[in-house]
Parts: structure tokens; sequence; C-alpha cells
């Protein structure tokens, strides 16, 4: 008899340990690293908790992202750039197909080494050194030094929205450093003297006194959930957490 109630305790512990596995529902979102860094791994066994989502988020760019979400490989995209850019990018009509869903808005800010003196540029300016145009620190102010502009792979959305909003679509310099990762710029831009980048404000804040913020005129951009049509329910039901107050306390 107390064999047989083992058995029962243990097969209904069992049952109940795969009912629990089974229920939860699990959802992939590919695109920007911004947005997997700053928004959802800070959120995720919050979201978990609230809605019974698994979030597996592949940070691959805002670019890659959509294009899973063309070839219909996850149900939504994560992206840091404007819808329009992103339709722009890939030759795609602005007809109502896809649909932006904007969690929270991003600012973009230039950094440089922390003992670069130079504290403010304008967006000419910042225009001018990732082009080229300016090659010397002393000619903004700065000291007698080479300027080495660092920037992200040519699919980042950070690079595309600067090179957009600040550049107006000009070229970088030929010699620009490219990085595969945020990170990776945050990296060189704290380590050589005269590097000057771009990137999520919210980088910074996770790497205190590494690098010096450069003032200008803010250079803002939205992050979003990009669906086809409009959210599957498991989809909507992320997106719906991450718009509650309790959720943004979580973003970084």
């Amino acid at each position: 008899m107390k064999k047989f109630l083992k058995f029962i305790f243990f097969g209904s512990v069992i049952l109940l340990m795969s009912s629990a596995f089974f229920s939860e529902q699990k959802l992939m979102l590919a695109g920007s690293t911004t947005i997997q860094k700053r928004v959802l791994e800070p959120a995720l066994e919050a979201i978990n908790a609230e809605t019974g989502i698994a979030l597996k988020i592949l940070g691959i760019g805002t670019g890659q992202g959509f294009d899973y979400l063309l070839k219909e490989k996850v149900p939504a995209s994560i992206a840091s750039s404007p819808l329009n850019s992103i339709l722009e990018k890939a030759g795609i009509a602005d007809d109502g197909t896809f649909k932006e869903h904007v969690i929270v808005r991003d600012v973009i800010v230039p950094i440089v080494h922390k003992t670069n003196p130079v504290s403010e540029l304008s967006w000419q300016q910042l225009a001018d050194i990732n082009t080229g145009k300016i090659t010397n620190w002393k000619e903004v102010g700065g000291e007698d030094m080479p300027v080495k502009v660092v920037t992200s792979h040519s699919g980042s959305a950070t690079r595309a929205v600067f090179q957009k909003q600040v550049m107006k679509k000009a070229a970088y310099v030929e010699n620009a450093m490219k990085v595969k990762s945020t990170r990776e710029e945050v990296d060189l831009a704290g380590k050589l003297k005269g590097a000057i980048g771009a990137v999520s404000e919210g980088f910074v804040k996770l790497n205190p006194g590494k690098v010096k913020i450069i003032k200008t005129k803010e250079i803002s951009r939205p992050l979003s959930f990009i669906t086809k049509g409009e959210p599957t329910a498991d989809v909507q039901k992320v997106i719906d957490y991450l718009m509650t107050p309790d959720a943004k306390k979580l973003f970084k």
C-alpha cells in the first residue's frame, strides 16, 4: 500500500511539472541588440512571470531581424530604427502591411575618451568629423590629436539613425574603425584617446566612468516591435506588459 501511495505521489509531482513545462509559451524575437540589452533582457523574468511567455532573443541587428520577419522565422522583429527607414532600406513600400509598436524612445549620444577636453559639438561638427572633413581635435577646440572615428557595422540601426539624422546620409570616412557591437564601440572609445563613437545613452549608463558624453542636440529614435499585420496573441501580451510602468522601471 505504501509503495502504491508513493507511486501515486511521485506520479502526481511529475504530472504537475510536465503541465507547468508544457503550459509555458515560448516566443522567439530577432533584431536590435539595443532592445535586447536595454529592454528585454532586464525584464525577462518579469515578462515570464506576468505573461507565462519565455522569450528567446536573437540579437542580430535591426536589419537582419526584419529579414527574419520577412522570411516568417519570427512573429515579430525588434528594431531600434523607425519603420519607414527599415522599409526604405529593404526597398519595400510603406503600405500599412507592417506595424510599428513603439515601446520607448531612445537617445543616441556621441562618446569620446574621458580625458578629451572637448565637451560640446554641433551636428555639423559631428558630421564633418565622421565624414573626414575634420581630422584633428584641435579643429574643434581640443588637443592636437588625430581623430579616430569608431562606428558600428553597416547593418546597425544606431549607425543608420546617426548617419541619416546627423550626417544627412553622407558616407563615413574611409578609415573609420568598424566594430561588431556597441560594447566594442564603448570599449574602443574608452581606450583610444582620439576616438569618437555614437551609441545608445543606456549603454553609457551601464558603463559609468568609461567614456565621456559629448553634448549636442538630441538624437533620438524609437525602440519598437515590428509585426506583419496585427501582432499574434503572445506578441501582444509581451507588448502590453512592456508598456506598463512596472516594466519600464526595469529598462536600462
